[in-house]
């Protein structure tokens, strides 16, 4: 009779630490395809001069270059993954930071957008984001 109750703890261990494993890999696998938090205010007017856009299809999301029109077909749980870091690489070589208050877009015509930076959260969120 005591095997009996041995084996069946030890059956309730082994499901109950199965279930706890797989929550837990389901959890991190959540953190990892959630993108960096942002500040909307400055993003949505980056977003405008980027020349990455979102193109709705019937199996997600693709990525189009707006420069040339080339199409990206990430995976749906990493094309939010994969739009910030086409973003941050095309941001490397055409924006910067003036005297510490404006953050400037060179355009692909080489003309300039100015966006004047408003409080130290969106100068932490540029130099978090942009690496700037």
């Amino acid at each position: 009779m005591e095997e009996n109750k041995e084996v069946s703890l030890v059956k309730r261990v082994l499901i109950f630490g199965l279930l706890a494993g797989f929550l837990i890999m389901g959890i991190l696998a959540l953190k990892r395809a959630i993108p960096a938090p942002k500040e909307d205010r400055i993003y949505q007017e980056f977003k405008k001069y980027s020349p990455y856009k979102f193109e709705k299809r019937l199996g997600g999301l693709t990525i189009v270059d707006t420069r040339n029109n080339t199409k990206e077909k990430p995976n749906a749980s990493d094309v939010l993954l994969r739009m910030d870091e086409l973003e941050k690489t095309w941001a490397k070589t055409h924006i910067s930071i003036e005297n510490n208050s404006t953050l400037n877009i060179k355009k692909d015509d080489n003309t300039t957008a100015k966006i004047d930076i408003k409080n130290s959260k969106e100068r932490a969120f540029i130099k978090s984001f942009f690496g700037i």
